[in-house]
This record gives structure tokens, sequence and C-alpha cells, in this order.
């Protein structure tokens, strides 16, 4: 999978993620995140159970996920579009991007958190037929204190 490349037209394709892409990640990451991850546990997604695709367009990395996938469940652990970029769509083009490898991985379900005030992630979420399953209050530590995650799932 380390060399795959899929093609959504001529000027789009996904690549996946190696250590190698790891300063082009950490750009992207550290400006979509008040609370990003670190380089460490960035580089610990990497490879074994993990799996993880890059969007570029035109040559210029757009965004990126990371998912995991255990016993037929894959979770969408991290996705970032560049903040240049939001809102033209990237988004559901990684998740759908996510879907489609967590099924050839053999999963069976999906799911993921996301920050019950992040709203247009949340909504990108539901229209994509995610349903919520679960919360955790004060997960996520925010500006002020901490806020909860909303856990979702999509059966494939």
């Amino acid at each position: 999978m380390a060399n795959t490349t899929y093609r959504l037209n001529m000027t789009t394709n996904y690549s996946a993620i190696t250590k190698q892409h790891l300063e082009q990640l950490m750009v992207i990451e550290n400006a979509c995140h008040s609370h990003p991850w670190s380089e460490q546990t960035m580089l610990s997604c990497m490879g074994g159970r993990y799996f993880g695709f890059m969007l570029k367009q035109e040559q210029t990395l757009r965004g990126f996920y990371i998912g995991e996938y255990v016993a037929g469940e894959a979770t969408l652990m991290d996705v970032c579009v560049s903040p240049d970029h939001q809102g033209k769509g990237y988004g559901k083009h990684l998740l759908n991007h996510f879907s489609e490898q967590a099924k050839l991985l053999g999963a069976s379900q999906l799911f993921l958190e996301v920050r019950a005030k992040n709203i247009s992630a949340l909504m990108m979420y539901i229209n994509c037929g995610f349903i919520e399953v679960g919360r955790r209050t004060g997960y996520y530590p925010s500006k002020i204190g901490y806020e909860d995650a909303i856990v979702m799932k999509r059966k494939l």
C-alpha cells in the first residue's frame, strides 16, 4: 500500500503517507488544530495497523487522513485540510477515500470522533451517513477548559 497512488482527476491524486512526508503533514496539522498531534504521535501512527493518505492537487498538498484498522473496524484518527482549501470539498473526498481503503482492508464499520463545537465537520459526517453513538465529556482540551467529543459510527 505504501506506493499506491489513486487519481480523482487529471490534477488530483492520493498517495500513501510515509515518514518522509512528516514535515509536510505537520505544517497542515499545526494549522488545523488548536492542540495538534506532536511529530512523535504522527510517526507512531504510520505503518502497522495504521493507514493514511494525502491528497494533492496540482502538486500541492491539500490535506490528509490517518486511519486505524483493527478486527473489522476502521477508525478515522486524524483528518486535516489546509485552512486555505477548506470548504471546497476536500474533506469529503478524504472521508470517502478513507471509507474505500477501510473496505479494502476488510472493515464492516467505521468510527470517528469529532469536537462537539466543530459544526462543519459534524454536518459533513452526518451527511456522509455517520450517526452519533456516544459522547466523551470533556475529552478535548480547548482554549478555555475542555469540550466534548462526539463518537460517530457508520456501517459499510
